[in-house]
Parts: C-alpha cells; structure tokens; sequence
C-alpha cells in the first residue's frame, strides 16, 4: 500500500483532546478503507505565518498514514469540509520515518538553552551594557587582571 505523511491544521479555540478525537475520526475512516495511521505527532498549538481563517494560531498534527489511494481521497475530503481543519497538507512518500520529526526534536531541545554565554549579571550597570566610563581595550583590561593577580 502506499505510505504518505499528513500536516493537519486544527483552529485554536478547539482543545488537545477534540484534536485527538479528529484524529481518531481519521483513523476511523482510514480504517473503512483498509488503511491505518503507523506514526502520530501532536506538534501543539503553533503560530501560523500569516493568518487562515482569520485564525493566527493552530493545533499541528504530523501522520504518517499507509492506505489505499480511495482512503487518502475519502479522507481528504472529509477533512476538507470539517469546521476545525484549517488545512491538510498530504505528501506520497517512500518510507515513514519513526523517529521524532525535527519539529519534536528542535520543541525538546529549547529547555537546554542555559546560560546565553560569557559571565554577565543581571543588572544593567552590572553587566557593561550601560556604557564604559573609560576607554580601555580588552587587552588591557586583561593585562590589567592578570597583574593584579
């Protein structure tokens, strides 16, 4: 059977689970059809790059879908016609990668940001961002620490 891997747009106002519950309708009619969902990514409420709908924020879903071609076509325009679908974006592919897709890996790896680099403070004055009084190079002001110590 053919593979293909499906971006769904869900409106904002409607909750994580009512998302999962279209997602289960789509599995329901895949299901019809003899086809099934092998991968499911729920990419959460995202900023859209311009507004559909008059919505600036949607629900993204990520389905890696393997069914016959009648099922993705049913299913297309079922979803085409449903109030909370924004868009539905499906592609033919050769394969359907089960690890977690870029947009999961790059979510998971913000909270490791830490510290943004050098040794600053928090205050303004503190952190050197107020301006110098003097004008000194940092190789001077390094020579200078170094000396002192």
């Amino acid at each position: 059977m053919p593979l293909y891997e499906t971006v769904l747009i869900a409106r904002n106002d409607v909750s994580q689970a009512q998302v999962e519950t279209l997602v289960e309708n789509i599995s329901g009619i895949l299901g019809e059809h003899g086809g099934t969902i092998r991968k499911r990514e729920f990419w959460g409420l995202r900023t859209l790059a311009y507004r559909i709908k008059k919505n600036r924020k949607g629900h993204y879903v990520l389905l890696g879908i393997e069914a016959p071609v009648e099922a993705m076509n049913e299913m297309s325009r079922q979803m085409g016609l449903h109030d909370d679908v924004l868009r539905l974006l499906t592609l033919r592919v050769d394969e359907i990668d089960e690890t977690p897709s870029p947009i999961l890996s790059r979510k998971d790896d913000r909270g490791d940001r830490g510290s943004r680099g050098g040794s600053r403070s928090g205050g303004r004055y503190e952190s050197g961002r107020g301006g110098r009084r003097h004008n000194e190079s940092s190789e001077t002001r390094d020579h200078n620490a170094a000396a002192a110590e």
